[in-house]
């Protein structure tokens, strides 16, 4: 009962919190963040009534399930953007875009925070160096596309800015499992090169192949049904499928021989588009079906969020640079190569607000993390303090970019073509 009252309270405050924020313009993904930080165990939760808010951290972990839905949702949405008349023309630069981007914030936030290494290497090591680095390249496709849904964005920035967010989970896992391997090998004196390079191979090979199979499993199921609402159950459950199927995890000797949740549930997504002639109207009701879940993650994702970091000032004081210096690599990187690939100047202008929000991929990479014993758990504070200003103010910038960039109107584009498309109309008939 009291896990019910907890999540009920959770998505009433989060619906309640939009209200708040719809005054100031704000978004509604930082509307369901804060709700959740005012609902976890650091505000009200430390009141300790049971079914007001989260009153421990163990009782926000306890829905994890619902996070892990909600992302393989999501996931599975901007797979959807990847359809091959629109890879035509986008597709090279999302590729090129998307790997220098995330490869210019790794090296600049391990410059950066290199200095911090030499002035006092006791404190910050270079394996915390290289791995903080790593996690730089993460981006949250979670909160770009709750922003591109809400206010209906449609232009040349966001159908560049999709298939990057989705190409920057296999850029960074590789980075990562690279990154990380050296930063073990230099701390726990544990070298496997093997393991080093075949692990992101493996896992990005298997979660494609996996993530194929089940779109044209998914494809061919959907012929079974007329009817819209079995279809769009069909759905659901194979993308649920998906994502227990991506947990699976087996040791082989040095390998692990697994799959990305993400990256398996994006293809899923890709495939389906591509080869359901039928997928672009279930994938409209699948969006209408999961609004509510993604309150929910983004409320959960605000009441996991570790407000005790900001207790330790040397740890605020590295999260600073490393904020502020992934967000130039990011900004600086997405324009350079958006430049080289001859994007339109405003996507070069502004492509790179949009890639600052961070969280549940860096999340994942700084518990893996972990396994360096005592030097993970500085890397887990810094990036738990890094996910909440990202978090926090990271919808408001990207959506801040994509008024700028003109793909967020006050009227939104595809409710004015629909009126022309209607005039035209009204024309033909009184020529006829």
């Amino acid at each position: 009962m009291l896990e019910l009252l907890s999540l009920s309270i959770a998505i009433l405050s989060g619906l309640l919190m939009t209200r708040v924020f719809k005054r100031f313009h704000l978004p509604a993904v930082t509307a369901y963040l804060i709700a959740g930080v005012l609902i976890g165990p650091y505000v009200i939760g430390r009141i300790g009534i049971a079914g007001l808010g989260f009153t421990t951290p163990e009782s926000v972990e306890a829905l994890s399930l619902i996070s892990q839905v909600a992302l393989a949702f999501i996931a599975f949405s901007i797979g959807s953007e990847f359809r091959l008349s629109a890879l035509k023309q986008t597709g090279m630069q999302a590729v090129v875009i998307g790997i220098f981007q995330a490869v210019t914030a790794t090296v600049l936030v391990i410059l950066a925070l290199f200095v911090f290494h030499l002035i006092a290497p006791d404190r910050l090591t270079l394996s915390q160096c290289l791995t903080l680095g790593a996690i730089a390249t993460a981006t949250a496709p979670a909160a770009t596309l709750m922003v591109v849904r809400e206010y209906k964005a449609k232009g040349p920035l966001t159908s560049l800015l999709l298939p990057i967010v989705a190409l920057d989970d296999a850029v960074g896992l590789i980075i990562f499992a690279v990154l990380f391997g050296i930063s073990r090998t230099i701390s726990l004196g544990d070298a496997n090169l093997l393991a080093i390079i075949l692990n992101p191979l493996i896992e990005i090979v298997l979660s494609l192949v996996l993530g194929a199979a089940m779109g044209w499993v998914l494809t061919q199921l959907e012929k079974l049904f007329n009817s819209n609402t079995n279809r769009l159950n069909m759905t659901i459950a194979v993308v649920f499928l998906t994502a227990a199927l991506s947990m699976i995890e087996i040791e082989a000797g040095p390998l692990t021989i697994g799959f990305s949740s993400l990256l398996t549930c994006m293809m899923l997504g890709t495939v389906f588009c591509n080869a359901c002639p039928l997928s672009e109207d279930i994938m409209k009701a699948s969006d209408k079906w999961t609004s509510p879940l993604l309150a929910l993650f983004f409320v959960v994702s605000g009441a996991e969020l570790d407000l005790t970091v900001f207790g330790d000032l040397y740890i605020v004081l590295i999260g600073v640079v490393y904020v502020l210096v992934r967000c130039v690599g990011k900004y600086f990187g997405a324009r350079g190569s958006a430049k080289a690939t001859h994007c339109p100047e405003k996507v070069q202008k502004y492509l790179g607000y949009t890639l600052f929000p961070q969280a549940g991929v860096a999340l994942g990479m700084c518990t893996i993390a972990m396994g360096l014993g005592a030097e993970g758990a500085l890397i887990r504070n810094i990036t738990l303090f890094a996910i909440l200003i990202y978090e926090l103010f990271g919808p408001l910038i990207t959506k801040w970019a994509l008024t700028k960039a003109g793909d967020i109107t006050a009227i939104p584009q595809e409710v004015v073509h629909r009126r022309e498309n209607k005039l035209k109309e009204a024309e033909k008939r009184e020529k006829s």
